[in-house]
């Protein structure tokens, strides 16, 4: 049970639109969550975690139709694939609900009343996009053209990925609808506003000053939205459509929207109800303003606009409690590219149960996740690599290499000298809490992973293998080396529990019950049975991620799935107007024993540091395959953080001079693009398959 001081903790990810399977883009967020949610409780805090489905809007109404089957009938169907998938990922709720709900309705009616109470309502006509085949009026997303501010081309109806424009879809230019395909007609239509600009003043405060969001998204916000007037936020949609009629407003209906977040608030209702708690202790404010619970979202950086500014204007006028932190992660990229179904790499979450063990991706994404806005990479490759060296060769071969010895004996009544191992480890507790606190799971990670090389280096060391031959003489002896070796394993599995939930199970089986609390990693076991050893994690095999990608691509030739692509388009993708090739003219021509020189090689970051003197310069350790490695100090600083370098494929120009600079010797060149109109520097990466030191031809 939590501690009366305990802190309470209210925690959501963005809701799952239930016109679609789980994939692996979603999952960076649910995981993310998850290992807060986990990580909160084994600290002893109160903390719940509430999601549900999204279920409504015009995707959900033409899907139903199209299957010969009611909304109803769809959401419930994939509801059931979206619990399996999450449960597949080990991933915990304390409620699931669903925004179809009563508890929504209610909500939604309430909310509603508060803007209308505040004057904040209002009607006009408007142009709207309309189908003609698909004879509905078009929600904003399932309209793409080009942005009427940037030109960039398929972008969506509300705001553009490139230049973060907001904008209505009768303002695209060439607008399609991603319903039929065809060009959607204008239509007038009567719809229902919040003029959020009354509310301009607390939202410039709340984003600059409530610490619940990052500098660099305030700044976003200020520099985007907040320097100007907030345009009204359309809030409702005409019939047909599959939603929440609004009350005071017969034939119109909430536009998808308002009722999600609103979703939040619902799924606390039910949970209360269900637990005989109550929902004011949760999301009201308290007589001195503050909110009555630390409330976290955990959201994508694509709604990072509806989560900063619509949600907590919605919220201020309800009198409702604001959020505490509005935690954003980037998108997905697998092999450096956007998921895609030709190449196999639209990875759905069931594919991927069926051929992989969910715990690796889970660490993946942990090892990868900083608590910034990074897009994250799933470099298969590296993937395998890193699962097969972090999680086998460093934390189950601790306890493989040693637990079977104490099947018969036990732990020993007192722990063993262990040359401080133990206590180190346990002073590494604040800084790896500190991380997962932060959301910079990685930085965790990476402190884990040097207690268990510290740990295997013991080992190593003390060689119990060699002990367990040299007869009942050094029997003592391999029984103190497997205490210390088997509590500093359980040490790390406490560390890794919020991750790692079936290890930390399966630990628990083995030596010591069930990991509980964060404290357990301060004190080594002693006098405890052992049971027997099972393997707790098998290695990633290559033919696993062949099998994987191949059925892949096969279930997106078969189901005809839609794509739902979570990465925004390439900076260099649209309206390409050839600026950076008339910045910087081709080179004149040169042969090809010029270029022969230029020993350009494929290479793995494996260190990434900052320069703290420097402006531009971060420091690589390279590895080009084997013992080969190199130190380059790269122009990238400002575009690329370090941590989530590590591990990364780039090119680099081998055979230049080494430089000796002001930081220290250059050994060779990472090759990277820039130019006009660039937002940044962009490294290049070899394709997927493609190992340290090939050289490129």
């Amino acid at each position: 049970m939590p501690a009366p001081s305990a802190r309470r903790i209210l925690v959501t990810s963005a809701l799952p639109y239930a016109n679609g399977h789980i994939h692996l883009g979603h999952l960076v967020e649910y995981i993310q969550t998850d290992i807060f949610v986990r990580f909160q409780k084994l600290r002893g805090n109160r903390a719940i975690y509430l999601c549900a489905d999204d279920t409504h809007g015009t995707a959900i109404m033409i899907r139903a139709q199209a299957e010969g089957r009611s909304e109803q009938e769809l959401i419930a169907a994939m509801r059931e694939a979206h619990l399996a998938d999450f449960a597949g990922f080990q991933i915990e709720f304390d409620h699931y609900g669903s925004t179809n709900s009563d508890a929504n309705r209610r909500l939604c009616g309430e909310i509603w009343q508060a803007l209308r109470d505040r004057g904040l309502v209002v009607s006009r006509p408007i142009e709207q996009l309309f189908d003609p085949l698909a004879g509905v009026f078009l929600a904003d997303r399932f309209v793409r053209g080009g942005c009427p501010k940037c030109g960039a081309a398929d972008q969506y109806g509300d705001s553009c990925e490139r230049c973060g424009a907001t904008y209505g879809p009768a303002d695209l230019a060439h607008p399609k609808s991603t319903l039929s395909g065809a060009t959607p007609e204008v239509r007038s239509a009567e719809h229902l506003f919040v003029t959020i600009e009354a509310l301009h003043g607390f939202l410039d405060t709340w984003t600059k000053s409530s610490g619940a969001l990052e500098a660099p998204v305030a700044n976003y916000l200020a520099g985007h939205f907040l320097c100007d007037p907030l345009r009204d936020w359309d809030v409702s949609r005409p019939a047909p459509y599959f939603g929440f009629e609004i009350p005071d407003a017969p034939g119109h209906y909430w536009y998808v929207w308002f009722d999600a977040p609103i979703g939040y608030l619902a799924a606390t209702a039910e949970w209360c109800a269900t637990h005989g708690e109550a929902f004011d202790a949760w999301w009201r404010r308290t007589a001195a303003g503050a909110p009555a619970a630390e409330i976290h979202h955990f959201i994508g950086k694509d709604i990072t606009y509806f989560h900063t500014l619509f949600w907590p204007a919605m919220l201020e006028a309800a009198n409702l409690a604001l959020p505490t932190k509005v935690r954003i992660h980037g998108f997905l990229t697998v092999d450096g590219q956007k998921m895609s179904k030709s190449r196999g790499t639209f990875l759905l979450a069931r594919t991927y149960l069926a051929h992989l063990d969910p715990a690796a991706l889970r660490y993946y994404y942990a090892a990868k996740l900083s608590g910034g806005i990074d897009d994250i990479d799933l470099n298969l490759e590296e993937f395998a690599a890193k699962v097969n060296s972090d999680l086998v060769g460093k934390v189950v071969n601790l306890a493989s290499r040693t637990a079977r010895w104490l099947e018969h004996t036990g732990l020993t009544p007192e722990y063993p000298d262990d040359g401080g191992l133990f206590a180190r480890a346990a002073a590494d507790s604040a800084e790896i809490a500190a991380a997962y606190e932060a959301c910079d799971f990685a930085r965790a990670m990476r402190a884990i992973m040097l207690a268990a090389d510290r740990a295997n280096a013991y080992v190593d060391a003390e060689q119990p293998w060699k002990l367990a031959k040299a007869g009942p003489e050094a029997a003592r002896k391999l029984q103190d080396v497997a205490t210390v070796a088997l509590n500093l394993f359980r040490q790390i599995a406490v560390y890794l529990a919020p991750v790692l939930p079936k290890l930390a199970a399966d630990v628990g089986a083995l030596v010591g019950g069930p990991i509980r609390s964060w404290d357990e990693s301060q004190t080594p076991l002693i006098g405890r049975p052992v049971g027997p050893f099972s393997p707790l994690m098998q290695r990633v095999d290559a033919k696993q991620i062949e099998a994987l990608l191949a059925a892949s691509r096969a279930e997106a030739v078969s189901t005809g799935e839609p794509a739902m692509d979570q990465t925004p388009s390439s900076p260099a993708t649209g309206a390409d107007s050839g600026a950076a090739l008339a910045a910087e003219p081709l080179a004149p021509t040169c042969t090809i024993d010029d270029f022969a020189k230029v020993d350009l090689r494929v290479a793995r970051i494996v260190t990434a540091e900052e320069v703290p003197e420097a402006k531009k310069l971060l420091k690589l350790t390279v590895s080009l395959g084997g013992d080969s490695t190199r130190t380059v100090f790269a122009g990238i600083k400002g575009f690329h953080e370090p941590a989530a370098l590590v591990g990364r494929l780039v090119v680099v120009v081998a055979n230049l001079a080494p430089r000796q600079m002001k930081f220290g010797l250059s050994e060779g060149m990472v090759v990277a693009a820039s130019g006009a109109g660039a937002e940044g520097v962009y490294l290049l990466s070899p394709d997927s398959g493609a190992l340290p030191g090939m050289r490129l031809h």
